[in-house]
């Protein structure tokens, strides 16, 4: 089901320095960001954004209140798939519909947020 880890989301109070953290420590490259409504960076390893950061002062739906990391997103091949996957097992999930992907977020057994991505239709 799963291809690929796509990202992995902090959210922090020290937006600034993490961000310097990743791109002078460890050579990530800051690169283009959708205007999502609340401030950040997305960090890239080649052409792949793989460290999406956002301000926990600002960020939406209160995320950020089981710690710094705010999810793991994985690429699936099917969406309808993996959604159908998640309804067999019972696996309570929130879907977010913005074509041409989709994405379905979840809770492992210890919290931490999963969102799946995938393409629409």
């Amino acid at each position: 089901m799963i291809l690929d880890l796509n990202h992995v989301n902090i959210v922090t109070q020290k937006l600034k320095e993490t961000r310097d953290f990743f791109v002078d420590v460890l050579g990530l490259v800051e690169g283009p960001r959708p205007d999502l409504g609340f401030d950040g960076y997305w960090l890239y390893a080649g052409d792949k954004a793989v460290i999406h950061l956002q301000s926990l002062d600002r960020a939406p739906g209160g995320r950020g209140a089981a710690g710094p990391l705010d999810h793991a997103a994985f690429d699936v091949a099917d969406l309808a798939a993996a959604k159908a996957r998640l309804t067999e097992r019972g696996v309570p999930f929130r879907e977010i519909v913005s074509p041409p992907r989709g994405q379905l977020f979840l809770n492992d057994p210890n919290g931490v947020r999963i969102e799946l991505s995938g393409t629409v239709g």
